[in-house]
């Protein structure tokens, strides 16, 4: 079994900067790939980023492209969502995912593991 804990959510004005963070305990951090999803009010459950432990390949949904990054220390146990250039469309809680499949996609279904979610705003 797999813990996450998010942390960094917060309010933060429209072309603002958050630095989300996930610690994961409890199975070999290295090789789990790791995602991060977000959830609006009233909207279904969407990815934002994975970045894989198989071989550290990363991916990110179209509209965050060239705004958010994600990156992993593997000696912490923990991997980050850096956020810039935010939007209030960008508002949601946002939750950390762990799979076990050597190259999962941002379908849900392929993660494992949830965090509680931390809620990030974006004021216009």
């Amino acid at each position: 079994q797999v813990q996450l804990v998010e942390s960094g959510g917060g309010l933060v004005q429209a072309g603002g900067s958050l630095r989300l963070s996930c610690v994961a305990s409890g199975r070999t951090f290295s090789s789990t790939s790791m995602g991060w999803f977000r959830q609006a009010p009233g909207k279904e459950r969407e990815f934002v980023a994975v970045i894989r432990g198989s071989d550290g390949s990363i991916s990110y949904e179209d509209s965050v492209k060239g705004r958010f990054t994600i990156s992993r220390d593997n000696a912490k146990s923990t991997v980050y969502l850096q956020m810039n250039s935010l939007k209030p469309e960008d508002t949601a809680v946002y939750y950390c995912a762990g799979s076990r499949r050597y190259w999962p996609t941002g379908n849900r279904n392929h993660y494992d593991y949830w965090g509680q979610g931390i809620q990030v705003t974006v004021s216009s």
